[in-house]
């Protein structure tokens, strides 16, 4: 795998692991989209639906979303969640 966060398989890989938990965030009436992979390795992620005034969204993001992308692209430094405007 390459070392450039801009590679065409490192996006695929989040993106697939963002996928594997998609029907987790769906059961709840939420979703999440991919955004970005920054150049230092933090993905930027936006939660919709129900996920984006859940309480414990947070927690999912880190516990949930974070480990998976994570188990997909080691360099993943950390995953950050962006609203929108």
């Amino acid at each position: 795998m390459s070392d450039n966060p801009k590679d065409k398989e490192v996006i695929q890989n989040i993106k697939k692991a963002l996928q594997e938990i998609r029907p987790f965030l769906e059961a709840d009436g939420g979703d999440i989209n991919f955004i970005e992979l920054t150049e230092d390795w933090v993905v930027k992620v936006e939660l919709t639906g129900a996920c984006r005034s859940c309480s414990v969204s947070m927690m999912t993001l880190k516990n949930g979303v974070e480990v998976a992308v994570k188990n997909a692209v080691p360099q993943v430094k950390e995953v950050i969640e962006v609203s929108s405007k």
